[in-house]
């Protein structure tokens, strides 16, 4: 049977995908409901629809689920920042656990029981709300011109009015509703996203859960000269970024806590909330935080009396979930198996977090990190925790890594760094560049410990790292982000051992019979297949590569440039690994 737009289906949720949405079959029809979760039997709305399969709205829980919750927010379904709030706790960590592992059986190619046999129970949260240390609130208008602050509706710039958000820091409420009574007093625009007028774009809200001290930055619309203003105490300046500034500053500075009052300055027409231009206007520049080292391998991860302490400033990058931070790192640590002897790269290291983590367990640590303020705050926290074995690097890790690698196989340099004990990875969630995973393999490190906020991309990346030599030894989840889908994962690997009961065999193709083989499968077919199992695109230029790697009949002059100088492209690693199973596939090779 075929189902339209506009369609009423009753069906039970069978699954859950991997953005959070219910998943049931009508007649063998698939159908995508956000808000509904496992185990639901519930009444929707067909919105969109394909041939197969269709996207819809939930409209009524006719029978809910065991694991169906009632969620603290009245606003979860329209805001679309907790995807999981209506399933109850245990069952997400159960969905995340389950993410991970598809993801690394479906993309990465893993056999599932071989990613069994090495997944460790996921790091729960104590407590799943309240947990975010940062925070930022889109300032705007209501439809009869009140000022308002909340969150963007899902996939919409519309602003849903609230204070009061479940995941952020309790103290977020009576800061956002003294900025908005300020407002409403003195008649301070708020920021049109058409218009490009208005003065307050955004309110970004940080407190160091250890020290208890708060930071306020408000995003301003506004181009100013260069001033100075007082770094303690509150004064009111007659050139002032907000009308009547000392009155916001008086009220926010009478909130307990509160350490840093500043400005960004953004006036461009664009996405991008903070601006690269910060004036402080009443206390201090930074707030402080401190992150411990748990004991993993204990019940509840106590604290083992090691900590370091950070300063942070409104545009640093510090993970939103102090607690799981914690945890987090201190699982990173873990499975560096460090002894105080091994030399470390930290790569995409912000300011330094895991790299000091490191640092205080091994010989040396180089960090690597693209934006310079970060690596400024990396140094700065390394001479505030008296750490002087390790070292920071601006750039991308995909340029740093090769090019030191490059120069110094080139000089023939004995440098303890080019063949490190361990590499430590925390991408961001497009996963790590070639250029990088290449060179780390090159590198050839005892341990690779890769730290993932998207297990998609862990995925595709652990298979060019398998095929090029290493083994996994342990995945463990870790809720960074109770109530969304997203999931942190720590992957530890290792070189690969030899089989003892595998013998190894030098031949060369040329003294094979290769008549055997099946020939038949054209670019087009390889590629199609490539495409639909790994979500790669190759060049008939990679195929034609590979399969002369083959020794298979190829054309004399396929795809080579006429040019005596030309330089030809290789193929990547994971396309190389991508077409060589689709010629066994075709059982070409």
């Amino acid at each position: 049977m075929e189902y339209k737009k506009n369609d009423r289906v009753t069906v039970t949720i069978e699954d859950m995908g991997s953005d959070g949405e219910g998943i049931g079959k009508v007649d063998g029809f698939t159908l995508f409901i956000k808000d509904a979760v496992i185990g639901d039997q519930v009444e929707a709305k067909i919105i969109k629809s394909k041939k197969h399969y269709a996207y819809a709205r939930l409209e009524k829980v006719l029978q809910p689920s065991p694991f169906r919750v009632e969620p603290k927010c009245a606003y979860h379904r329209q805001c679309g920042g907790c995807q999981l709030q209506a399933l109850s706790y245990s069952e997400q960590l159960h969905f995340k656990e389950q993410k991970i592992r598809n993801h690394l059986i479906r993309i990465g190619g893993f056999d599932a029981e071989y990613i069994d046999e090495r997944m460790q129970p996921i790091v729960g949260m104590e407590e799943p709300f309240h947990y975010r240390n940062k925070a930022q609130y889109p300032i705007g208008t209501d439809r009869d011109g009140n000022v308002i602050t909340g969150f963007y509706a899902g996939r919409t710039h519309t602003i849903i009015a609230n204070t009061d958000c479940a995941l952020g820091a309790s103290e977020n409420q009576q800061i956002l509703e003294t900025i908005l009574s300020y407002m409403h007093k003195n008649k301070v625009t708020a920021y049109d996203e058409v218009t490009g007028k208005g003065l307050v774009r955004h309110v970004l809200i940080r407190k160091g859960f250890t020290s208890g001290q708060l930071m306020v930055c408000l995003v301003i619309n506004k181009k100013m000269t260069k001033m100075s203003y007082p770094t303690a105490g509150v004064q009111k300046n007659t050139n002032e970024f907000l009308p009547n500034q000392g009155e916001l500053l008086s009220a926010l500075a009478e909130i307990q806590g509160m350490t840093s009052v500043s400005v960004s300055i953004n006036t461009e027409k664009t996405n991008v909330i903070m601006g690269t231009e910060i004036h402080n206007l009443w206390g201090e520049s930074t707030i402080e935080d401190t992150i411990h080292v748990r004991d993993m391998q204990k019940e509840n991860y106590p604290y083992t009396g090691d900590a370091l302490t950070f300063k942070i400033s409104p545009l640093s990058f510090y993970q939103v979930n102090p607690v799981q931070t914690e945890k987090l790192y201190s699982l990173a640590l873990e499975y560096a198996g460090l002894t105080g002897k091994e030399t470390v790269w930290d790569l995409y290291c912000g300011i330094g977090t895991i790299s000091l983590f490191l640092a205080g367990k091994a010989k040396k640590v180089c960090g690597v990190e693209i934006i310079p303020q970060a690596i400024d705050d990396a140094r700065e926290n390394a001479k505030r925790n008296h750490i002087e074995n390790a070292e920071f690097f601006v750039g991308k890790a995909e340029e740093v890594l090769p090019e030191f690698y490059e120069k110094a196989t080139t000089e023939e340099s004995s440098d303890e760094m080019l063949h490190p004990d361990v590499i430590v990875v925390d991408p961001p969630r497009k996963g790590c560049d070639d250029a990088c995973l290449n060179t780390m393999l090159r590198m050839q490190p005892e341990r690779i410990v890769y730290v993932s906020c998207d297990s998609a991309t862990l995925a595709r990346d652990l298979k060019i790292l398998c095929d090029g030599g290493y083994e996994i030894r342990k995945v463990r989840g870790v809720d960074q982000f109770g109530m969304t889908v997203h999931v942190e994962t720590v992957v530890l690997l290792s070189k690969g051992e030899i089989d003892s009961k595998k013998v190894r065999v030098e031949f060369s193709l040329e003294d094979m019979d290769m008549s055997g083989f099946q020939k038949g499968a054209t670019y087009e077919q390889i590629k199609a297949y490539v495409l639909e199992h790994t979500g790669l695109k190759v060049s008939s230029l990679y195929i034609s590569q590979i399969k002369r790697k083959c020794g298979l009949d190829v054309g004399q002059n396929y795809n080579l440039s006429k040019k005596e100088d030309a330089k030809v492209p290789k193929c990547p690693p994971e396309k190389e690994a991508a077409i060589r199973d689709a010629l066994k596939y075709f059982q070409m090779i």
